[in-house]
């Protein structure tokens, strides 16, 4: 499913962190995602919801996969049946379109 959005090569990329207004257009597209902390710590987090261990830990496996090909590593809290993602661009103190490209990513592993 991941394979449907193309690859971008975010080294070559300038990341910069989105403006509010930006931000809040861009959360608007993203289903579930939260604005969390504040200052250099904004990131944007969702909790994703499973059976069991084992269903949480395949998508924390998937979710390491997206994150070593975009090169960009999410912070990830896990639990028997739940996993929470975090996402903020560190270089920029903020949230970066590559936050929300991984996002999407993220959320298209479980895309029915």
């Amino acid at each position: 499913m991941t394979s449907m959005l193309p690859k971008k090569d975010w080294k070559t990329q300038t990341r910069r962190a989105l403006t509010a207004t930006e931000l809040v257009a861009k959360l608007a597209d993203l289903q579930g995602w939260q604005l969390s902390g504040d200052g250099a710590e904004v990131a944007i987090e969702k909790t994703f919801r499973f059976a069991d261990y084992h269903e949480t830990m395949a998508f924390v496996n998937a979710v390491a996969f997206i994150a070593h090909t975009q090169d960009h590593h999410p912070d990830l809290s896990v639990h028997y049946g739940r996993c929470v993602v975090r996402l903020n661009t560190h270089d920029v103190s903020g949230i970066s379109l590559t936050d929300i490209d991984c996002a999407r990513r993220i959320d298209a592993l479980l895309a029915p």
